[in-house]
């Protein structure tokens, strides 16, 4: 099964060169108690932006064209999209695509579930989520995020389920 986990501003941006324009702890950890043990999906700037290492616990997959890339050890790259809806299809646990946009929009459609943190605050970047028939899913929860010393913005947790193929 495949999902997409994602954080925004209340204008659908997700990134400023490569890296996420704000700080937001109360995601972080969202981000991580979501995906822990399981599979993330990243394209290789977004994953290069993280660091260029995978994360804790995680199984990570570079998306990339570039059939000469050398990922680091412990993480698998693959170059199409099939590839990766064949890979989630024969797990036992949820994919989580994490970026960047171009990845997102490839492989929205093949979703079904949409995990969502929208900071209720406008930053500057230059990345934006791709467009997202809504009509095609179902909000299932919303919760508020802490807001607090370290998470200056008010935020919301979104969970969505797919109604209808795009």
């Amino acid at each position: 099964m495949l999902a997409a986990i994602w954080a925004q501003d209340q204008n659908g941006l997700i990134g400023k060169n490569e890296v996420l324009p704000w700080y937001l702890p109360d995601d972080l950890k969202f981000f991580k108690a979501t995906t822990i043990n399981k599979t993330l999906v990243m394209g290789r700037r977004t994953f290069e932006g993280m660091g260029g290492r995978p994360l804790p616990n995680r199984t990570t997959i570079v998306l990339t064209r570039d059939i000469t890339y050398q990922a680091p050890a412990g993480v698998h790259v693959m170059h199409d999209t099939a590839e990766v809806i064949n890979y989630a299809q024969s797990k036992d646990h949820t994919v989580f695509i994490a970026g960047g946009s171009m990845i997102y929009a490839s492989l929205l459609p093949a979703c079904n579930y949409i995990f969502r943190t929208v900071i209720e605050d406008s930053f500057e970047g230059d990345t934006y989520f791709p467009e997202v028939k809504w009509e095609n899913w179902r909000l299932v929860k919303k919760v508020a995020g802490k807001v607090d010393e370290k998470n200056k913005f008010p935020h919301f947790f979104e969970e969505y389920e797919r109604i209808h193929l795009d």
